[in-house]
């Protein structure tokens, strides 16, 4: 049965489990019914763990940090991205599109004054 949040429910049946050696680790219900939550994307979310925890995964986690993690910590201390300075939804995504604009921007500079240096 798949329930409103997206989880599915598996039950055992309780004549089955009333007669199984293991029923004492496996359920401590009085009517001997074992039940099994599972969210529907659960294969899915368990690939990416896997995934996420691969020799690769390993190190793209780690590229991160010198990455995207670099880009949102600048924008909170640097552009004052700490707090929405703006309300409603239209005005903080303005907003964040104008600190993004802004680091990009940066960035052009900074690969134009390399490019400059080099030649």
């Amino acid at each position: 049965m798949v329930y409103r949040k997206g989880y599915q429910h598996y039950a055992s049946d309780p004549k089955q489990c009333a007669t199984c050696p293991m029923v004492e680790k496996c359920t401590h219900s009085p009517n001997k019914r074992n039940v099994v939550t599972r969210h529907v994307w659960e294969a899915s979310k368990e690939q990416v763990r896997m995934n996420r925890l691969s020799k690769s995964g390993k190190q793209l986690y780690r590229k991160r940090k010198e990455t995207i993690e670099r880009s949102f910590a600048d924008a909170k201390e640097l552009h004052g991205f700490h707090y929405c300075r703006l309300r409603g939804l239209q005005n903080a995504t303005e907003q964040a599109l104008m600190t993004i604009t802004v680091q990009n921007m940066k960035k052009i500079a900074l690969q134009l004054e390399r490019r400059a240096s080099k030649g």
